[in-house]
């Protein structure tokens, strides 16, 4: 395979615009990103070096961790009675997401899987949008992974400060306590953001096509032929389905992992025999507010994406009456009418919209669009309209579209278990 294709951030990029556009697509924080979590497998030295660390953080230090510091026989505030459901559920995603990282830059590369090399074939608007949020990337990361650091690496110097007397340790009690300390929140730190961001590269592919969908809506606006409507159409369709087949596997783990690992920790924290505190049960909180919010992150861009993609067809179903409507006006010689210059626009008064406006719906909204009743046919206006109701495009999940009415449930349920826990830890903080 050629190393541009194996490569997740290719070195030459002045050849190709997808990479250095007017608008200044950068990826330097992109691939400073990825080679601080060594997922850059570009040759086979740094594909040993990735793996390496794979195994030492998200499975070595693990492992190691909860055998020899369980800690059994320390007091009540020491104990970690619930290690195991955190150390398994953490290992359990980044063995996940790493598995699929490094399927994709194999298989694709950073370039083609984020679909920089078709830039060049979009809008200015479409890849000055799309290089904002591949900016944004790594800050979004941090958002996401550097509070609950914060909050870990808090409870770890608690716990080795007051309880070093009574952690096992090796030769020199400070030096081994801080050795381990950093292993610890190193692992941490590692196995969490590799969940994120994977969870962040699907969020890019589905932004672009969001960013696609709002400059195809802009067709109907202008005096376009139904020919190139349809291809448009095509085309971004084709784009869903590549990002449907690509994630399906790690969006159907993620479901299964997340709510079996909020399933298994409610068990264990409504034993009758457990006694649940923040000292005990506070690590296990965190664990759970990381997964569900990487797993929120990826059903809120499937969901958004779908329901975009599906306000395509109300808006064609909209041009279309309001084309025909206006052909009729027309045609009608027995009302005298003003003489009706196409494109026309129906005006609209009345404000239907609500103050609280979703984000999403901004292409089904009331305004009309302008009329071509006398550049585009009345029968190939039907037939675009029948063809988008039959052709909903979205996100799928082996067949399954992931729409509004999915990810409520689905967030429901899991936002319910982690309040439950949340709850339990709270309630018996003192």
């Amino acid at each position: 395979m050629e190393n541009e294709t194996q490569s997740l951030l290719p070195k030459n990029r002045s050849s190709n615009p997808s990479y250095s556009t007017p608008e200044g697509l950068e990826l330097r924080s992109f691939r400073l990103g990825l080679n601080w979590f060594c997922l850059d497998q570009s040759n086979l030295w740094k594909v040993s070096l990735s793996w390496s660390f794979f195994f030492v953080l998200a499975i070595g230090v693990p492992i190691i961790s909860h055998y020899v510091l369980l800690c059994s026989n320390c007091d009540e505030k020491h104990r970690r009675p619930y290690d195991a459901v955190v150390q398994l559920s953490l290992s359990s995603f980044a063995a996940v997401s790493f598995i699929s990282l490094s399927s994709w830059a194999r298989k694709y590369g950073i370039r083609k899987f984020l679909f920089l090399d078709k830039l060049c074939d979009v809008s200015d608007k479409v890849r000055k949008g799309y290089a904002e949020e591949l900016q944004k990337s790594m800050k979004l990361l941090c958002v996401f992974v550097l509070p609950c650091l914060a909050a870990e690496s808090a409870y770890r110097i608690w716990w080795y400060a007051t309880g070093a007397s009574q952690i096992p340790y090796l030769g020199n009690m400070y030096v081994s306590d801080i050795i381990v300390c950093a292993l610890q929140l190193a692992s941490w730190l590692y196995r969490t953001s590799i969940f994120i961001l994977a969870c962040i590269f699907y969020q890019l592919t589905c932004h672009l096509q969001i960013l696609r969908l709002e400059d195809f809506a802009q067709v109907f606006q202008k005096e376009t032929e139904v020919r190139s409507i349809l291809a448009e159409h095509l085309r971004i369709r084709r784009n869903l389905r590549i990002i449907s087949h690509r994630f399906r596997l790690f969006l159907l783990l993620s479901l299964v992992l997340v709510s079996a690992s909020q399933f298994f920790a409610l068990l264990m924290t409504t034993r009758t025999t457990t006694a649940v505190n923040i000292y005990e049960v506070g690590e296990l909180a965190l664990c759970s507010i990381s997964l569900v919010t990487g797993l929120f992150i990826c059903l809120r861009s499937a969901t958004k994406i779908t329901h975009r993609a599906q306000a395509i067809t109300g808006l064609a179903a909209k041009w279309h009456v309001c084309a025909t409507i206006n052909s009729f006006d027309e045609a009608d010689g027995e009302t005298p009418m003003a003489q009706i210059v196409s494109p026309q626009m129906y005006p609209v008064d009345v404000d239907w919209e609500s103050d609280e406006e979703d984000e999403g719906d901004d292409l089904d909204n009331t305004k009309l669009v302008p009329i071509f009743a006398h550049t585009v046919s009345f029968q190939k206006r039907q037939a675009l309209v029948t063809y988008l109701e039959h052709n909903r495009a979205g996100i799928t999940v082996y067949g399954f579209m992931v729409d509004r009415t999915g990810i409520h449930t689905i967030f429901g349920i899991e936002l319910a278990l982690l309040l439950w826990l949340l709850n339990k830890t709270i309630v018996n903080l003192t």
